[in-house]
């Protein structure tokens, strides 16, 4: 199993979803948005990544296959906070 950032790091997303998710990366608050998006805020940044990474994976699925249920602003919104917890994660590693 590769580890968080390793599998994120894989991941290719249209432009326009990645561009749009880079305007908001700054203003993350992880309190507000993991309950909202993966249903807990008491995870470390590891659990966080990977539940949203699944969450993710989801909603690309629903994109490709042309859904009535798919959003793009929750796909944004998902994205925002993929690259959020991958910036806590990196921080806490150089610590």
């Amino acid at each position: 199993m590769q580890d968080p950032l390793s599998r994120l790091a894989t991941l290719r997303r249209p432009p326009l979803l990645v561009e749009a998710a880079r305007f908001g990366v700054d203003a993350y608050d992880r309190t507000a948005a993991l309950p909202r998006l993966i249903g807990a805020a008491a995870r470390g940044p590891a659990q966080a990544l990977m539940a949203l990474i699944e969450r993710e994976a989801d909603l690309e699925a629903r994109r490709r296959a042309g859904t009535g249920d798919y959003r793009p602003a929750r796909h944004v919104e998902l994205i925002v906070a993929l690259m959020g917890e991958a910036r806590l994660m990196r921080a806490a590693a150089l610590s």
